[in-house]
């Protein structure tokens, strides 16, 4: 099957009969920008959106229930993230391959999302196209950087080459809260929400927060969060245990 992208020729292998549509499920917070994905998506002929949901929860639900070829979500969810979506994403629908729409094109948020799920990684400000593209791409099995991402990082980090060594084991010298708050944040967790799930204030949170990311020598949520995922550390404090703030 031939696809022509921007007056490029690209050659597609055929999907099953009986799969000549593309199943999405969109999972976006922001309605104005979800209602649009939908409208655009739909006039595709190969493409159909069986659900989209505006939350963590409603999207695990409806990929559980509706089992898609694609799940496009962003990082940024309500009362969750994304990252924590694409991890029940492997666990409950395993066929499903995921797909981050996000308007943030931090390096350490690209490898955070690939080590949490992702199989493609496109920007919000991408041309429509290229967006097209890496659905298709990812439904059939491979992965995907929009072009000024690409530009970022290797694309040879995401397609299958050894990840950069790391230490076996989380920095021995967190404590036991240190290491809770830096779970929380890798499920997307706010400040405030952490404190009322540790019965803390926000301000000793932060403090906490501190101690923690100048022991990893990190200084951002991503790059907590992309720790977290590499030493096996976002089993803990699932998403249900708490309330948005």
């Amino acid at each position: 099957m031939t696809q022509i992208i921007d007056g490029t020729a690209l050659t597609l292998p055929r999907r099953e009969v009986n799969q000549s549509r593309i199943r999405l499920v969109l999972v976006e917070d922001h309605t104005v920008v979800r209602d649009g994905l939908k409208a655009l998506l739909e006039l595709e002929s190969d493409m159909q959106i069986v659900g989209e949901f505006g939350c963590l929860e409603s999207g695990v639900a409806g990929v559980r229930g509706m089992q898609p070829d694609v799940v496009v979500t962003d990082l940024a969810l309500a009362r969750g993230s994304g990252f924590t979506l694409m991890g029940e994403v492997q666990r409950i629908s395993p066929r499903s391959r995921n797909l981050v729409l996000t308007g943030n094109d931090g390096e350490e948020n690209i490898r955070a999302a690939f080590d949490a799920g992702a199989h493609g990684y496109v920007l919000k400000d991408a041309p429509y196209a290229e967006l097209l593209r890496a659905i298709r791409t990812v439904s059939l099995g491979e992965r995907f950087l929009c072009s000024s991402t690409a530009r970022k990082v290797l694309f040879a980090d995401f397609s299958g080459a050894a990840p950069p060594p790391t230490s076996a084991t989380p920095d021995e010298s967190l404590t036991v809260r240190e290491r809770e708050v830096l779970t929380h944040i890798a499920h997307g967790h706010s400040t405030k929400a952490i404190a009322r799930a540790l019965g803390l204030s926000p301000k000793t949170i932060e403090k906490h927060r501190a101690n923690m990311m100048r022991k990893l020598q990190v200084d951002n949520a991503a790059a907590v969060t992309a720790y977290a995922i590499r030493h096996g550390m976002t089993a803990d404090a699932p998403p249900a245990q708490i309330r948005p703030g």
